[in-house]
């Protein structure tokens, strides 16, 4: 795809060579209660621009797993329940996060929630580089070209159709995870960066 839009990718050209995409599943959406809980916590270390690693955390939530979440990613109450607490793992995701820039499609969605968790359980966040929305970021080149946005901007199904990347979701009958969903978003950001940098 060439594009005389490509310029509008640019601050994708900035990234640096090494950093982390998180993602999350959680019980559902914020409601008259507070944040949701997390359920699922993906990471994916890009290393030189290249797909590293990827791990899961599966953490016990306090609250239950709504319907419509169940819907998305596939988590039962009853599996949950088996999970270890949030708490317990903490120590090996802040090793992960730490002085790492953090990409995030919908930051302000994933972000939130991990920030609720440290604060809730006493946690301490480590020094980081900082947070990227990479739905807030793709936002302009993706009005430009006239793709599909909700107020929040490009999704991470519509970025991964239009650039033509693998559809990792497609494997699992389009069930999400907060582990595929963050190599997704890393594969995306990626394709935008190389796009950026041909504009």
């Amino acid at each position: 795809m060439t594009s005389q839009h490509n310029e509008l990718l640019w601050v994708f050209t900035q990234l640096p060579n090494d950093y982390i995409v998180l993602d999350t599943e959680t019980t559902g959406l914020a409601d008259k209660n507070g944040l949701p809980d997390i359920v699922t916590l993906g990471i994916t270390l890009v290393k030189n621009q290249e797909i590293a690693e990827s791990i899961e955390f599966e953490t016990r939530p306090q609250r239950r797993i709504s319907e419509e979440a169940q819907a998305v990613h596939g988590i039962s109450n009853k599996q949950a329940d088996k999970f270890e607490p949030f708490q317990s793992q903490w120590n090996q995701i802040a090793d992960y996060l730490k002085d790492q820039l953090i990409v995030i499609h919908n930051a302000s969605f994933d972000w939130s929630i991990l920030l609720d968790h440290v604060a809730r359980y006493g946690l301490e966040m480590p020094e980081i580089q900082g947070i990227f929305c990479s739905q807030k970021a793709a936002t302009p080149w993706a009005q430009a070209m006239n793709f599909p946005c909700s107020h929040r901007g490009p999704s991470l199904d519509v970025l991964t159709e239009v650039l033509g990347v693998e559809d990792l979701r497609a494997k699992k009958d389009g069930i999400h995870g907060a582990k595929i969903d963050s190599l997704q978003a890393a594969q995306v950001v990626e394709v935008m960066r190389r796009y950026g940098n041909i504009g």
